[in-house]
């Protein structure tokens, strides 16, 4: 005849499995799964902008990375074909081993677009109109006229181009301008502080030239105010990543048509690039 159970087994009993069921939550979480998802290790994204495709398998298998082209395309004129424009994760983020690195790549063959219109107006507005467009500007060949850095005709490797044309994107234009019947007498413009794309249109529309360009790695420049009295005193200001904190002739130096300006950018070492929830 079996032993009736009493309240006293019952309770050996849940305790039992209770005991049991607490060892396998930690045999499961804090020894399997950690060896088979190597648990806490994890990689630092690499830059693989400018890699090209060729390259980029051998790159990323080196560090145990994994990458897929997206259905996207780009163009940059400075990049070489089927080089790597755009990634995802960014770069220096955190993820785990094997992760996947999503790439867009720059086009074999740039695209064709129309040329605009850019004779009949100013030398600063075709600056800006070539931005807009993907082209980039070439040579500024100034002749004999009544207007200065009046656009009289637009071209590509000394043949001119109509509006209209089909054209690959990122073609250099050339612009011829007028010389305002020889007017020489220029001031270099205040560029100090504007971002470097600004300070280029602003030099090129005061009819000079864009000189050296130099990185510098601290934040601070110096400028000229005038004070409520009267007199001119040099103030030190705080400057944005990209912008101009130096610039040589000084602002309202007098310059002559076509002299370079050369512009210091401040440039930091690094950039605060640390990874959201969605490179996880």
């Amino acid at each position: 005849m079996a032993k009736e159970k009493t309240w006293k087994d019952l309770i050996l009993n849940l305790f039992l499995i209770f005991g049991i069921s607490l060892v396998s939550v930690f045999i499961f979480f804090y020894i399997y799964l950690p060896l088979t998802t190597n648990h806490g290790e994890t990689l630092t994204v690499p830059d693989v902008r400018g890699v090209t495709l060729d390259e980029l398998e051998d790159f990323l298998e080196s560090r145990n990375l994994r990458y897929e082209v997206t259905v996207d395309s780009g163009f940059s004129a400075t990049e070489r074909p089927l080089a790597v424009l755009k990634q995802f994760p960014l770069p220096n983020s955190k993820v785990k081993e094997n992760r996947k690195i999503y790439v867009t790549l720059n086009s074999e063959k740039p695209p064709l677009i129309r040329m605009p219109k850019l004779t009949e107006g100013s030398v600063k507005n075709a600056t800006l109109i070539l931005q807009t467009y993907d082209l980039a500007l070439g040579e500024i060949i100034y002749v004999p006229d009544p207007y200065l850095n009046y656009i009289l005709k637009q071209q590509i490797d000394g043949r001119e181009v109509m509006e209209g044309e089909r054209i690959p994107k990122g073609s250099k234009i050339d612009l011829v301008a007028g010389d305002g019947l020889g007017q020489q007498n220029l001031e270099s413009p205040a560029l100090i502080g504007h971002d470097l794309e600004s300070a280029k249109v602003a030099i090129i529309g005061s009819g000079l030239k864009i000189g050296e360009i130099v990185h510098e790695t601290t934040n601070s420049a110096v400028i000229e105010e005038v004070s409520a009295d009267g007199i001119m005193e040099q103030v030190e200001i705080t400057v944005s990543p990209g912008s101009v904190v130096k610039q040589s002739p000084k602002k309202g130096r007098n310059m002559r048509l076509g002299q370079k300006v050369d512009l210091w950018v401040y440039k930091p070492d690094s950039l605060n690039v640390n990874p959201t929830i969605l490179d996880e």
